[in-house]
C-alpha cells in the first residue's frame, strides 16, 4: 500500500523547534510567556494592525466574540448554513438560538440578499437577531460589504468567522479584520497550525482587552484570586504559541503553495466535464485552503459520483472528504430556522455533490500525480 496522502496535513517550516526550545529553555511552559506575546504581535503585524488574543481554539474565540456582543438567552443569531459546526455551537453556549442562511453559488458563502431580506422582515416584526456570524468558507471571503450594510442598518452585530481563511482578502483587506470582531483557527489541518488553537482579533483595543480578561477566568488584578464575573480557561499555552511563531514565518509561502496546488488541479482535471471547481469570487483572493469540487448535475448523479470518487481515492490510500454538511440538515438543528428555499437549498446541493481533494502544502509532485490519476480514471472509467 502506498503512503497515505492526507487531506491537509500539518506542515512545519523548521523554525518551530527553535521557538519551542526557547520556551523550554526559559521554563515558560505555563500558559503565559514571551512566545505567546510574540505570537500575538506577529499576527497583528500580518493583519496590518489591530489587537489579537491567542486562545485555545477558533470555537473559543467565537464564543468570546458572542459574549462580548451581548448575545444571551432568548436571542437569535444568524449564521452561514454551509460551515463546520464550530461556527454554531458557541451560539448554544450563550443559550441563544441559531438561524441559518443559505449559500449563493458564486462563492459558496452566505447569500447577502437573503440575509438582508431576512433582516428587513425581522425589523418590521420586531424580531431582529442579536448578531450575524459570517463564515469565510474554505478560504474564500464572503461578500462582506452588503452584509455589513444590512447589519449596520438594523444594529445587528456582525462577526467574521475567518477560521478557514487566514491569508485570504476581501477588496484587498485581510479577512477577519473587516468587522469589529474576527476569529481564526490554528487546528492541525489549517494553513498554519499550533496543534490546536485560535485567535480573537479586533481593531478595538477595549474589546481585545475584554477578550483577554474573559479568556483567563476573568481574574481581577488583585494579589489573590478575585472574580467580579465569570470567564473561561481559554488562553493559548506558551508552547503552542511558540509553534505558531515558527508557522508565521512561512505563512505567505503556505498561501502561495495552496493556490499553486489548486491551479495544478484545474490544469490537470479541468477538461473533465463531470467536475467543476469552487469558483473564486471577484471581490477577493481565496487562500484555497482546500481544493473543493462539485461532481455531476443534480443530487442523485452528483452524490453517486462523489461517493464513487471518494471510495476510489480511499482505495488508493488517499484521503478526501465531502464538503461540510449544511447546518439545516444536521439532526441537532432539524428544527432551526432556515433562510432560503429549503427544498432547493444551494448549500444542500453543494454538499451532495461536493468533495474536498488533498490540498496540504507538503504534497509532492508524485502525490499530485497519484490523486489526479485516480480522479481521471474514475470519472472517465
Amino acid at each position: 500500500m502506498p503512503d497515505r496522502i492526507f487531506l491537509s496535513a500539518p506542515h512545519m517550516g523548521g523554525a518551530e523547534q527553535r521557538h519551542v526550545a526557547e520556551a523550554f529553555a526559559s521554563n515558560y511552559i505555563a500558559p503565559i510567556g514571551p512566545q505567546l506575546s510574540a505570537f500575538e504581535r506577529k499576527f497583528e503585524e500580518y493583519l496590518g494592525g489591530g489587537h489579537c488574543v491567542a486562545v485555545s481554539s477558533g470555537t473559543a474565540a467565537l464564543h468570546l466574540a458572542l459574549r462580548l456582543a451581548g448575545v444571551g438567552a432568548g436571542d437569535t443569531v444568524l449564521c452561514s448554513d454551509l460551515t463546520f459546526i464550530g461556527s454554531v455551537t458557541p451560539i448554544l453556549f450563550q443559550n441563544a438560538t441559531p438561524a441559518f442562511v443559505d449559500s449563493e453559488p458564486g462563492s459558496w458563502n452566505l447569500d447577502p440578499a437573503l440575509a438582508a431580506h431576512y433582516l428587513d422582515d425581522a425589523a418590521k416584526a420586531g424580531t431582529l437577531p442579536k448578531a450575524l456570524i459570517l463564515v469565510h468558507l474554505y478560504g474564500q471571503a464572503a461578500d462582506y460589504a452588503p452584509v455589513a450594510e444590512a447589519c449596520a442598518r438594523h444594529g445587528v452585530e456582525l462577526i467574521e468567522d475567518a477560521a478557514e481563511s487566514l491569508g485570504a482578502t476581501y477588496q484587498g483587506k485581510p479577512t477577519g479584520t473587516l468587522a469589529r470582531m474576527g476569529i481564526f483557527s490554528f487546528n492541525g489541518n489549517k494553513i498554519i497550525t499550533t496543534g490546536g488553537g485560535g485567535m480573537f482579533a479586533s481593531r478595538d483595543k477595549a474589546l481585545a482587552d475584554a477578550a483577554r480578561f474573559l479568556s483567563t477566568q476573568a481574574r481581577e488584578p488583585e494579589i489573590h484570586y478575585e472574580h467580579a464575573t465569570w470567564g473561561y480557561n481559554y488562553r493559548m499555552g506558551n508552547v503552542a504559541a511558540a509553534i505558531g511563531l515558527g508557522q508565521m514565518e512561512v505563512l505567505p509561502e503556505r498561501v502561495r503553495r495552496r493556490r499553486e496546488i489548486f491551479a495544478a488541479y484545474t490544469e490537470r482535471l479541468g477538461d473533465l466535464e463531470e467536475i467543476r471547481f469552487m469558483p473564486e469570487a471577484a471581490w477577493g483572493a481565496c487562500n484555497r485552503w482546500l481544493t473543493c469540487v462539485t461532481l455531476g448535475a443534480g443530487r442523485d448523479q452528483g452524490l453517486a459520483l462523489r461517493e464513487k470518487l471518494r471510495l476510489a481515492l480511499e482505495a488508493e490510500n488517499i484521503e478526501s472528504r465531502p464538503v461540510w454538511k449544511p447546518m439545516h440538515l444536521q439532526p441537532v438543528f432539524k428544527d432551526a430556522a432556515f433562510v432560503g428555499d429549503r427544498a432547493n437549498a444551494v448549500s444542500a446541493d453543494l454538499f451532495w455533490r461536493g468533495l474536498c481533494l488533498p490540498s496540504g502544502t507538503g504534497m509532492s509532485d508524485n502525490d499530485m500525480d497519484r490523486v489526479c490519476a485516480v480522479v481521471r480514471r474514475t470519472l472517465r472509467g
